[in-house]
């Protein structure tokens, strides 16, 4: 069953600006025990970057982590949901990009939660339907 997104996603996401640097970013990830921080500018989302994204797009290529910023590493083109859109329709966005964390935004596109593919296999029940479906989707270039 369905529910709103409003009432399993994670509230208050750990945000950075757009001119943060990857270190930054690194350290909040850290320090809060996760894996991906949202991205802003003027206070709305404009990006997200991961661990996965740190290491791949700045570390291996050998980036100074101290001063590359943000926006030269995020993923600038994110499929979001809002807190009145239900599970189904996240589900559904995950399985189409192949990810497995979704922000969660209001109507001026200011971030206000994240919704993860963990918050939604809880929300139906643990049964496993919604990882598997994920899992089985194609890989992001």
């Amino acid at each position: 069953m369905a529910r709103r997104i409003g009432d399993v996603m994670t509230a208050h996401p750990q945000a950075l600006p757009l001119d943060a640097t990857v270190h930054d970013a690194a350290r909040v990830m850290r320090d809060e025990g996760i894996g991906d921080v949202l991205v802003t500018y003027a206070g709305r989302l404009c990006g997200m970057v991961t661990d996965r994204d740190i290491v791949v797009r700045a570390v291996a290529d050998g980036r100074d982590t101290a001063v590359t910023s943000l926006g030269d590493v995020c993923t600038a083109e994110l499929a979001t949901v809002g807190p009145d859109d239900d599970t189904g329709t996240a589900l559904h966005l995950m399985r189409e990009r192949a990810v497995r964390r979704l922000p969660v935004v209001d109507d001026a596109q200011r971030p206000i939660g994240i919704v993860t593919l963990g918050d939604i296999t809880l929300s139906d029940g643990g049964s496993g339907d919604s990882l598997a479906a994920i899992t089985k989707a194609p890989a992001n270039p």
